[in-house]
């Protein structure tokens, strides 16, 4: 998987330092941010495939990193959009540029254009490996659509939204769910040509383990610890996050209680 993203970026790094050396940065950027992380999606992507019939191949491990090409535009825009300053243990994008020029507006667009940069990456990727079906491809499509409305959804319910589990649960669906296991599962699958049934049997492990994913990165979020998480624990609750978690803590509070936490809910200094 590593090999298979540094050669996407060997061969994409002198096309853009010969417009201008200055783009270097941004280069270096992702191949740091490539260097870590679960990588969960290509995992799923894999043995999706591997689980209908195909084949271990370095054209599947270059279609699964495609995921992680993605999962990285993902994430730098997520941080944009939340305010996190930190990220696996380093500072979030936005704030590492942000440092290079002392200008936090500076520090987000670029990390804007670096995760733009990213998604379309992850296309030229996804296309390149060579797997590419008609069914594989609105599996990509329709995976990164519904990923852009669970982030819609998510910064609605912070403003907006019912604060109720129902509704928590819906952003972790499409956000979560959907997104980190059945989509990468239907993705690996299409390509080996997997059958209805295939497809089926996989969103029935999917959704019910992304939903388990995502409570757990909720508890994460709140109570883990920064040394094993590598990011600051309460954000979610300085975000404004309406989680499964806040959703159930004002259900089971007392009214005080829970005009206590409304109250504090978002507030950056918290």
């Amino acid at each position: 998987m590593q090999q298979a993203l540094d050669a996407f970026l060997d061969d994409h790094e002198p096309p853009l330092l010969r417009m201008a050396d200055e783009l270097a940065p941004m280069v270096d950027e992702v191949r740091a941010f490539l260097s870590g992380g679960k990588r969960l999606r290509p995992g799923f992507c894999f043995w999706g495939h591997l689980g209908a019939g195909g084949k271990d191949t370095d054209d599947l491990v270059r279609a699964a990193a495609a995921l992680e090409m993605f999962q990285a535009a993902a994430i730098i825009h997520d941080d944009v959009m939340d305010g996190s300053a930190t990220r696996r243990g380093r500072p979030a994008v936005h704030k590492r540029f942000a440092g290079l020029h002392g200008s936090d507006q500076f520090g987000m667009g670029a990390a804007i254009l670096l995760g733009d940069l990213c998604l379309s990456w992850s296309d030229e990727m996804l296309v390149g490996s060579g797997l590419v079906t008609e069914a594989s491809r609105k599996v990509f499509d329709t995976m990164r659509a519904e990923l852009m409305a669970g982030q819609y959804l998510d910064l609605l319910e912070q403003v907006s939204g019912s604060g109720t589990v129902a509704s928590a649960l819906r952003v972790a669906r499409y956000k979560s769910a959907k997104y980190t296991i059945v989509e990468p599962l239907h993705l690996g699958a299409t390509t080996a040509g997997a059958t209805p049934q295939v497809l089926d049997a996989y969103t029935a492990y999917g959704l019910p383990l992304g939903i388990a994913f995502q409570l757990r990165d909720d508890l994460l979020g709140v109570f883990g610890d920064p040394a094993v998480t590598g990011k600051p624990a309460g954000d979610d609750l300085r975000e404004g996050k309406r989680t499964v978690l806040v959703a159930m803590a004002l259900e089971r509070a007392s009214e005080p209680q829970a005009d206590l936490v409304r109250r504090r809910l978002g507030d950056p200094e918290l």
